[in-house]
């Protein structure tokens, strides 16, 4: 098809958006086209969770390899916090973890949430350094030593609850100044029932104002003894909670939040979210997130912005994936993940896309990120359930598509991206006109600081759109 229009599309935000967490003690990181084809649509942002303990015996190695220990009976009883180590900041550099990450996730059009446990004594120098780091990556979300107000973590173990908090304001500051393309979420304990002020307020009240994000972990039910133990009836490891007590929960939190900033609302996330299935069994696991989705519909809780699904594939039963004991690449998929998989194409949860004027070629386009990027939509004729539907480019352009609720995407080596599982599970059943939606991220993964505005943005011009190869029919007839 050589005579195809194009119209400008925004992609906005949604009712709420949808974070996925990849990797963690839990679990490995698991590459972007694998989670894309398996849930069939990006998300508003990707998790990574990692530590920053530079002044520590045996950094930059990981906790559990270098602090190995046969008396350690509960995950967090390392020196410093079991995850991966970030190897930028002061004396590191960009070339390792978690920075291949975070390119592969925003090549995917996707934003980056970097959960960072730090050492609350490290000096400003180390924090500069990790704010210069995160000024390539766009809109980024970094969640600064969170669940602050557990003693689990090493940094609450080495400082008060008061110094914690005023090293996150602290924090803030350092990147308002060197990286202002990074948003700060603060996660906190909640306003529990029938009280009115979130856990140890005195310590935090001054971050709440400070961040720019408020935000939660909760999870429906948690088996935080894994992998010491086994859940089992009776035990003390483990809890499961109601769904509507959370949702209350999470109301008094943020309203109080609201409160302690004067009544200026700022986006309320839960940065951690699942039911365990250590504890629930895989069929209440899915039922309980159903659940919560399902109020959160109900209710129009335009308060709560965002929640990510913790996680993608882990070890224990916290993932939509179940890591395969015999292969660590493998993952065996939970009844949760369809459910999951509903949840993120429900036009709830998803981007908001609006289509504008026609526009002429060549044609830039502008990313700034999974909540505010300007695409195009490019109108198709369907006769029928397609037997071929491919696109072949002539460039070397990064690009996301979306035809049919389905996601696809374009690495800048490839040229022909077959469309065609758009239509496997969800296939036409007669004629109809339908749109392929086309986005241009970032193809290193980084914006280009040169450009005027391109702390927050990225442009791509495309010169020419792609061939559109659809048939209805196959090539040749049965005889």
């Amino acid at each position: 098809m050589s005579d195809l229009k194009a119209y400008a599309l925004h992609m906005g935000k949604a009712k709420c958006a949808v974070d996925l967490g990849d990797g963690s003690e839990r679990g490995e990181y698991v590459n972007q086209d694998y989670i894309l084809h398996t849930l069939g649509r990006p998300h508003r942002s990707i998790s990574l969770m990692y530590c920053y303990y530079p002044l520590d015996e045996g950094w930059p190695g990981r906790a559990s390899v270098v602090h190995a220990n046969p008396n350690v009976s509960f995950a967090w009883d390392y020196p410093y916090d079991d995850y991966f180590t970030y190897k930028g900041g002061l004396n590191g550099n960009t070339e390792g973890e978690p920075f291949n990450c975070m390119r592969d996730v925003r090549r995917h059009g996707q934003d980056v949430t970097l959960t960072l446990t730090i050492d609350p004594h490290v000096s400003d120098e180390h924090l500069i350094a990790i704010a210069k780091d995160l000024k390539p990556f766009g809109r980024l979300m970094l969640r600064i030593n969170h669940e602050c107000t557990g003693n689990w973590f090493s940094f609450t173990k080495r400082s008060t609850y008061k110094e914690i908090g005023e090293f996150y304001s602290h924090f803030c500051a350092i990147l308002k100044e060197h990286a202002p393309n990074v948003q700060t979420i603060l996660c906190t304990g909640g306003v529990d029932e029938g009280k009115t002020e979130i856990e140890m307020e005195d310590c935090f009240a001054q971050a709440v104002r400070d961040t720019d994000m408020w935000s939660i972990d909760k999870y429906f039910a948690l088996h935080w003894g894994w992998p010491y133990d086994v859940a089992e009836r009776g035990g003390n490891s483990h809890s499961r909670g109601n769904i509507a007590d959370i949702f209350q929960y999470t109301k008094r939190t943020y309203d109080r939040f609201k409160e302690l900033c004067g009544g200026v609302a700022k986006p309320m996330m839960m940065s951690e979210l699942n039911a365990d299935g250590d504890v629930t069994g895989p069929y209440d696991q899915a039922a309980m997130v159903k659940e919560f989705c399902d109020m959160l519909k109900k209710e129009n809780a335009t308060w709560f912005t965002s929640f990510s699904m913790y996680q993608f594939r882990d070890r224990g039963r916290l993932g939509l994936e179940i890591e395969d004991p015999n292969n660590a690449e493998v993952g065996i998929a939970q009844p949760l993940l369809n459910t999951y998989k509903e949840i993120i194409h429900d036009d709830y949860f998803s981007p908001e896309m609006t289509q504008k004027e026609e526009v002429q070629l060549p044609v830039t386009l502008r990313w700034g990120g999974a909540e505010d990027a300007d695409g195009l939509a490019i109108p198709l004729h369907f006769e029928g359930n397609p037997h071929f539907c491919e696109v072949v480019f002539e460039d070397d352009s990064n690009i996301m598509m979306e035809i049919n609720g389905k996601w696809f995407y374009k690495s800048p080596k490839a040229k022909t991206i077959d469309l065609m599982s758009a239509f496997f599970e969800k296939p036409l059943t007669g004629p109809c006109d339908m749109t392929l939606k086309l986005f241009a991220p970032p193809a290193s993964g980084e914006n280009d600081l040169s450009v005027e505005d391109g702390l927050m943005n990225s442009y791509t011009t495309i010169q020419k759109l792609p061939n559109v190869r659809l048939r209805f029919e196959p090539v040749e007839e049965a005889r």
